[in-house]
């Protein structure tokens, strides 16, 4: 019997691994260059959807200086009114809900108008509520979990890919300041050899003026 409840719930696992690999999901990874203003739009099919993602400035470290302001970010919804914003940032998350369904606007704001390079993810998740088991009669509370875990799936993806951005990152700042120190190495020992030389030729000329002098 208990064998019987453990193949059971074996293949109830095995669905639900199926259902959720099958399962439509909303989602959008790019990489945009920004040098003044620069859009992205993602159409949300459900109102009180959650909306979450993340971005990362891919050349920040290398290009930027102390005194840069940073880029923005502002959500507008279908209807203009702006849903989140963020001010002065090289990279963050965020997540709200989409208070109707439509076209939302996600608009990067570059001050210095020198182009950056944005990693941008978005994803629109969108789990049944009561509501919804009303009017489908095919929906049923299954589904429901099954749309929560799925979040929760696609939550630890959109860290997994901040994360890794965040890794980019920081791997090209690395690999440029190896270059640079390399450069200045190389830079110091043309300028170490070039000294050595001048002081050769001028101790050169000394020593020929000196004895000039003594023969006369």
């Amino acid at each position: 019997m208990e064998r019987r409840k453990r193949s059971c719930r074996n293949w109830e696992l095995f669905l639900l691994l199926i259902l959720l690999a099958g399962w439509p999901r909303r989602l959008s990874a790019l990489s945009v260059t920004v040098t003044d203003t620069e859009c992205v739009y993602e159409f949300v099919a459900f109102d009180g959807d959650t909306v979450s993602g993340n971005f990362v400035v891919v050349d920040h470290d290398i290009f930027w200086g102390s005194d840069h302001p940073g880029l923005d970010l502002t959500v507008s919804s279908p209807a203009g009114n702006m849903v989140h914003s963020t001010h002065g940032s090289s990279g963050a998350k965020f997540e709200f809900k989409a208070p109707r369904a439509g076209m939302y606007k996600f608009c990067f704001h570059n001050p210095k108008g020198i182009p950056e390079t944005v990693s941008f993810y978005i994803h629109v998740g969108h789990i049944p509520n009561e509501h919804d088991l009303a009017k489908d009669e095919h929906l049923n509370p299954v589904n429901v979990k099954i749309a929560e875990l799925r979040e929760a799936l696609e939550s630890v993806t959109a860290e997994q890919k901040y994360l890794k951005a965040r890794e980019a990152r920081h791997r090209r700042t690395n690999e440029s300041t190896r270059r640079r120190l390399i450069g200045y190495t190389i830079a110091e020992y043309i300028a170490l050899a070039a000294a050595s030389f001048l002081q050769v030729v001028f101790i050169r000329r000394l020593f020929s003026k000196t004895v000039a002098y003594n023969r006369i």
